[in-house]
């Protein structure tokens, strides 16, 4: 991930609290919510987020989530990316409102981003100087809890650890453009392209979740992920038939409707049923 300004760690303590906020009133019995955090210049850990406050855990997201028993404001804190990657996956053309008037694929559309193109809750999406069409994309994001590899939905739906807010920041001249990339490496996996958080949540019903875009405040994009051609279990299901995945890997499963542009200075939100909302600012260069 991009290296972290002052600035942006006293953005992304700032507003820790408002991205988890909606989540901390709708959190219900049964669900888990760990965030990956950063206080001070300690180094990155994880935490179980509870109202306003996290506690912290020993060790790593998969290593049993065992409470040190200590407290942390969640004020006093800057949220990272929810989790550290071996390799992120996504899905294109996977809402009907999405495809249009193209033929809606057979099999999940699937494509790599670079995990350099991660991007913390608070973070600033840096539209690239010689970009002029840089879109949001709001997506529910499959976080891989265990190695699997031709999976039986079964196998499929146990290896999903949870599910996090994501937004597959797309370029879309140099994805269809007359000098568009050939894998979509530039657009669809520049710096900061890859936003993700603001909470891993787990326990969730992942095929029943109202998603929304806003853009500057205003609701650019709005459904529920029933209406994903390939749910959750599907794309694992068929990414790991030819590829293995392993703990921590991170699928995008496809955004809504249509999109529009970013600029210089606005505000991009991306809130899921039961996650929160993970909160972007765009810069031009």
């Amino acid at each position: 991930m991009p290296s972290t300004s002052r600035r942006e760690l006293l953005l992304g303590a700032a507003t820790a609290a408002s991205m988890l906020q909606s989540s901390a009133v709708a959190q219900t019995a049964g669900t888990q919510r760990i965030v990956r955090f950063r206080r001070g210049s300690a180094e990155p850990s994880y935490g179980l987020h509870f109202g306003d406050s996290i506690q912290p855990v020993r060790g790593g997201l998969f290593d049993g989530l065992k409470p040190t028993g200590s407290k942390v404001k969640l004020a006093d804190v800057r949220l990272l990316c929810p989790c550290a990657p071996p390799k992120v996956l996504a899905v294109g053309l996977n809402y009907k409102s999405h495809v249009g008037t193209r033929t809606p694929p057979s099999a999940p559309e699937l494509f790599y981003k670079p995990i350099t193109c991660l991007n913390d809750p608070g973070g600033e999406i840096r539209i690239p100087p010689d970009s002029k069409n840089t879109h949001y994309e709001g997506e529910l994001v499959i976080v891989i809890g265990k190695t699997v590899r031709q999976a039986t939905p079964q196998q499929a739906r146990e290896a999903i650890f949870g599910v996090t807010c994501g937004n597959d920041v797309s370029e879309r001249d140099w994805q269809n453009g007359a000098q568009k990339d050939l894998q979509w490496w530039r657009a669809k996996g520049a710096d900061t392209f890859g936003p993700a958080g603001p909470a891993i949540v787990r326990g969730l019903d992942y095929g029943n979740l109202l998603l929304q875009t806003r853009l500057n405040g205003q609701v650019v994009q709005q459904q529920n992920t029933s209406d994903l051609l390939f749910d959750c279990n599907a794309i694992v299901v068929y990414a790991s038939r030819y590829v293995t995945l392993t703990p921590g890997d991170i699928i995008y499963t496809g955004t809504p409707g249509s999109t529009k542009p970013m600029k210089n200075g606005d505000t991009v939100e991306v809130e899921i049923q039961g996650i929160g909302t993970l909160t972007n600012k765009v810069v031009q260069g």
